[in-house]
């Protein structure tokens, strides 16, 4: 295992590669670690908020439970991370690569993840509702075939958002109790062949979405803006 300030000490003089360190349960918040490099590292329980990690390695890392509150995790590599119940709200995840990455019961409230990488992403029972003061940013996201059932997407922005095939059963896309009502706003997302089963839509912006071929059986859809929107057979709203 590697004590903080030796970390701290050994990056200050260039260098970046701490892969398959132990670091659970460490304070790290207010750091600046641009770059780093902890791929297969365990970070499990950590205390990383408002730490600088954009464009880091945290490829197959394990980051359960830890918090990661306000943290800059811009263009970082999460591919394949764990992030179990990890706390990320008002996180900065624009351009960052979460592919095939564990987020589970994860905390996502306020966080920016404009243009990231999401592809098969597991988000089951995931928290994603706005703060009282920062939207759930997620527009040109890339969130094909990943698994959002049971997520809470209230209020969240995912315009253009490509969820070609993600499942979402049973996800919350109504409107937020936080920001005054906010509804979710899906538009110009590519829903194709997504499974939207039960999920709640109550409100939701959906125009010009493409849901061809989407299963919305069971879903709750009263006052849904489908302006433009093609729908699961074809027909244009």
């Amino acid at each position: 295992s590697l004590t903080i300030e030796e970390l701290v000490s050994h990056y200050t003089e260039g260098e970046r590669c701490f892969a398959r360190v132990n670091l659970r349960e460490v304070d790290l918040h207010n750091a600046h670690l641009r770059g780093v490099d902890f791929s297969q590292s365990d970070l499990r329980q950590s205390r990383l908020g408002k730490t600088d990690f954009s464009q880091a390695n945290f490829r197959q890392a394990d980051l359960s439970e830890a918090i990661l509150w306000g943290t800059n995790l811009s263009e970082a590599n999460l591919c394949q991370a764990i992030l179990r119940e990890a706390d990320l709200s008002g996180a900065q995840l624009s351009y960052a690569n979460l592919e095939r990455s564990y987020l589970g019961r994860a905390i996502l409230g306020g966080a920016n993840l404009v243009h990231a990488r999401l592809i098969s992403t597991n988000l089951f029972e995931a928290d994603l509702r706005p703060t009282s003061d920062q939207v759930t940013n997620l527009s040109h996201a890339i969130l094909s075939h990943a698994d959002l059932c049971y997520a809470n997407l209230s209020g969240a922005t995912l315009s253009q958002a490509n969820l070609e095939g993600a499942r979402l059963c049973r996800a919350h896309l109504n409107r937020a109790l936080q920001q005054n009502m906010k509804p979710t706003d899906l538009s110009g997302a590519n829903l194709r062949q997504a499974d939207l089963s039960y999920a709640d839509l109550t409100g939701a912006i959906l125009r010009n979405a493409d849901l061809r071929e989407a299963d919305l059986t069971g879903a709750a859809l009263s006052e849904v803006d489908w302006q433009g929107a093609i729908m699961p057979d074809g027909s244009v709203w």
